[in-house]
């Protein structure tokens, strides 16, 4: 007598849909990761400006962006 091989399942567990009522996400370890390290930065940027001072600029140059954005506007 042929022994019988167990039949093979027919919705194996990695082709399963979630259930309706859970969202399954996944996502890659930098799309966790690139978000942490930005606010992390950020964060010691604010709480350590260091040596930053106000930049000095034409004053030509805000009277001309002065002009162009009256001009735009009408």
């Amino acid at each position: 007598m042929a022994s019988r091989r167990p039949a093979a399942p027919r919705h194996p567990a990695a082709f399963r849909r979630p259930a309706a009522d859970r969202a399954e996400i996944r996502l890659p370890w930098w799309a966790v990761a690139l978000p942490v390290v930005a606010f992390g930065a950020l964060l010691i940027m604010i709480m350590s400006p260091g040596q930053a001072q106000a930049a000095t600029a034409d004053p030509a140059l805000g009277q001309l962006i002065e002009r162009a954005l009256r001009l735009l506007s009408h």
